[in-house]
């Protein structure tokens, strides 16, 4: 798989917090977590496919069924 680089800023305490936990590979947990909010995220745009409500309204609703996939997820 071809990988590229990407630069992430984050603040001065969490860097060191990171470096200290040096046996972490922390590219790896930002990928995870990148692919996990984009799962969520394709998730809430097949839910509302052709909806017409506004965002607000389809958060609200998408809240039950984020959660429950997010369990099941989890397992």
């Amino acid at each position: 798989m071809d990988m590229v680089n990407v630069t992430v800023s984050v603040p001065d305490d969490l860097k060191r917090s990171l470096e200290k936990r040096g046996e972490i590979n922390w590219s790896e947990v930002a990928r995870q977590a990148w692919r996990e909010k984009l799962s969520k995220l394709e998730l809430l745009d097949r839910i509302t496919a052709g909806s017409k409500a506004i965002e607000k309204e389809v958060e609200e609703l998408a809240k039950p069924f984020l959660k429950r996939y997010n369990q099941k997820s989890k397992r």
